[in-house]
Parts: structure tokens; C-alpha cells; sequence
């Protein structure tokens, strides 16, 4: 497979069937389990944010002013691997602007920078105002203010639960790629490269977990106190995919995603029930029960 992995389409809730017909858990008790999801490429690097996440040298960088960072849209979230929490994830967490951000940032800090309706863009700050980032299939070296895109952002060192590498060896990480591009790449987005840097584990490459079938991750949706979903994945990868989308659409339509599905979900068991268990249509009997 090499570092080679195909264009996968994305297929949303409402095309895949889910082993929960009623969706969430009433009594707030337990969490329902989903299915895998087959995803496209995310990617914030990629063709698909060409024009938000795009700093041609002579050109001011794009206002985000339009759509401000909502952080009561962002949606809480738990991975699990096996029974062991590899990664949390609360919502409301502060944002602060580019120079802010500098003030506060040490050699070998994750960065994500965030804004609606886009996926979060994560950077490795190596020093001298500076990040290494996945970019449209490169690894670049730029200023955090040229990255940020008028973007707010915030250090993100504690979401993944794994222990950090020293300081000199994440930033060490970070400029050894610097250039890698295409083909060469062993990242599928910003966010699995930085936090690979950073931990220096193999789940965050490309083909770093050997698929077999079994699905030992679990991706805990947090819609409120009582609203859960769980979905299984069969590697980090994917997890990855599914979180940086429901990132980029927000928790609101990641909801309303979900209810479809589970309605239709509900309206496809009703009308296989109805054809196995009711009478054939003779008029006017066809939906009195049976004697």
C-alpha cells in the first residue's frame, strides 16, 4: 500500500444503517453503537478549502471576520481505544487572536486554528514565530500570523491523552519534513501530522494500523448531559475524519444529520414491519389484527 491510499466518497448518517433504530439513550444510561463511515479526503490542505485556507505571498490575507468561531457550535467528543480514553475534547474551549497566541506559545505547542464552517487547521509552533504545518500536500514552514489567516487559535497540547516527546525532538519532527509533498506524504491531514510530531505514534500515519475487520475504536458524540452517540472505527484514521468533519459542519447539523438518519432509520423498521406482519391489502381489513 506504501503511502498511496484512495479517494474514499464520504457517505453521511442517513446512508448507513446503524444498529440503533431509536438513536439516543432516553434514560441517559448508556450510548448506542454505529457503524464505520467511509469518508473523503477532509482535507483543510486539500482542493476542498483552496480558497479559505490559501496565502499566495503578494495577496492580504482572507477576513473571517463574515463567520466568527462559535464555540457553543462545536461539539464535545471522547475517543476511545479498547476501554482507554486516547483523546477528550470539551466545547467552549478559548480561541484567542494570532498575536495573542504567540505571547502564549513554547517551542514543540500543537495549534489549531479554527473557524465556521471550515475544517480546524493544526500546526507545530517551532520557534522565532514560526509553525511547520501540512498544507495542499506539503509540509511548509511559515509564520503563525501567515498561517492563522486572521483565524483565531489555541494550543492544543492536552486533547490527545498520549505522552509528548521532548520539546527539541517534536520541533526536530516538524522541520525534518519540511518540503515533503504528494506521493511522499505519510499524512492524511494537518492534524495527523502535527499531532505526530508531537507523540511520534504510528496510528497518525497513513496505513500506521493494519485493518482486519475488527473495529477497536470508538468515537463518543457529547450532544448534551443525556445525548450520546458512539460510533466504532476500525483505526485512528478514520476517527480522525469523522471528528475533523463534525468540526467543519458544526454540532447543529452534526444533530440534525443524525436525527434524519435515525428517523429514517425508524420509518424504514415500521414499513418492514407493516409488509412481513399485516394482512395482504384486501379492503377494508388489511390493518385489523389477526383473530
Amino acid at each position: 500500500m506504501g503511502n498511496q491510499v484512495e479517494k474514499l466518497t464520504h457517505i453521511n448518517y442517513a446512508e448507513v444503517p446503524t444498529s440503533d433504530p431509536n438513536g439516543f439513550d432516553p434514560d441517559g444510561d448508556g450510548t448506542r453503537i454505529g457503524v464505520s463511515y467511509i469518508f473523503s479526503n477532509d482535507d483543510d490542505d486539500q482542493e476542498q478549502d483552496d480558497n479559505l485556507d490559501h496565502f499566495p505571498p503578494d495577496s492580504r490575507p482572507v477576513s473571517h471576520e463574515e463567520k466568527p468561531f462559535d464555540p457553543d457550535d462545536e461539539l464535545e467528543c471522547v475517543v476511545y481505544y479498547r476501554d482507554e480514553c486516547v483523546y477528550e475534547r470539551s466545547s467552549g474551549a478559548a480561541s484567542v487572536s494570532p498575536e495573542s497566541l504567540l505571547a502564549k506559545c513554547r517551542p514543540g505547542d500543537l495549534l489549531e486554528f479554527v473557524a465556521t464552517g471550515q475544517y480546524p487547521h493544526w500546526a507545530v509552533y517551532v520557534g522565532d514565530f514560526q509553525v511547520v504545518h501540512l498544507h495542499r500536500a506539503e509540509v511548509k514552514n511559515n509564520f503563525l500570523t501567515d498561517v492563522s489567516q486572521g483565524k483565531k487559535g489555541r494550543i492544543v497540547n492536552g486533547l490527545y491523552r498520549h505522552r509528548a516527546l521532548p520539546p527539541e525532538v517534536i520541533v526536530r519532527n516538524a522541520m525534518d519534513h519540511v518540503g515533503t509533498r504528494d506521493r511522499d506524504l505519510c499524512w492524511r491531514n494537518s492534524e495527523c501530522f502535527a499531532a505526530w510530531c508531537r507523540f511520534g505514534r504510528r496510528e497518525f500515519k497513513i496505513g500506521g494500523e493494519i485493518r482486519i475487520g475488527k473495529q477497536p475504536y470508538k468515537l463518543k458524540l457529547l450532544f448534551s448531559e443525556k445525548k450520546s452517540h458512539v460510533l466504532e472505527f476500525q483505526c485512528l484514521e478514520d476517527v480522525i475524519m469523522e471528528k475533523r468533519r463534525n468540526d467543519q459542519i458544526g454540532k447543529d447539523a452534526v444533530m440534525q444529520e443524525l436525527a434524519n438518519h435515525l428517523n429514517a432509520t425508524h420509518d424504514l423498521k415500521e414499513e418492514c414491519h407493516t409488509s412481513l406482519f399485516c394482512p395482504p391489502p384486501s379492503p377494508p381489513l388489511c390493518f385489523r389484527g389477526s383473530s
